[in-house]
């Protein structure tokens, strides 16, 4: 496991990566099929600029450990859920039923297949958890990664 070093600080103010923007079903598609040809692992993050745990969670993968280790290993899209009014129906696609509580985070592997359904709720306490945490969760799932 890498682990964070002194240039991985959290910031003094949060940030804020959601845009109110209404993504379809077929972006979705279009997002996973791109990330698959890349042949990186699809992540697909709902969140809301108003959550601290989505803030927390975003504020820790800009960590530059983190950043690079994300670039190297993954896609990323951000959905906003706005005030659970926008983008719900996407939970459902990604193999849940649509509820609340953000953020959540699926992680699809090379074949396009949700593989962390159980834990995909775990950072809806972000705030209370270590970066290293955080950062240890995205790196277990390319050791689980099949080859190629």
């Amino acid at each position: 496991m890498i682990r964070l070093n002194e240039l991985d600080q959290i910031p003094a103010t949060m940030p804020c990566p959601y845009n109110g923007t209404k993504v379809s079903n077929d972006q979705l598609e279009t997002f996973i099929s791109a990330s698959l040809n890349q042949e990186k692992l699809p992540m697909v993050i709902l969140g809301a600029n108003w959550c601290p745990d989505a803030q927390c969670l975003e504020a820790v993968m800009q960590l530059p450990s983190v950043a690079q280790f994300i670039a190297e290993h993954y896609e990323v899209i951000r959905v906003d859920l706005g005030e659970y009014d926008i983008n719900m129906d996407l939970i459902e696609c990604l193999g849940m039923p649509s509820q609340e509580g953000i953020p959540r985070v699926f992680i699809l592997d090379l074949q396009g297949e949700p593989i962390n359904l159980e834990t995909n709720d775990n950072w809806r306490s972000a705030r209370q958890s270590h970066p290293q945490d955080i950062f240890d969760y995205f790196q277990s799932f390319i050791k689980k990664r099949p080859s190629t």
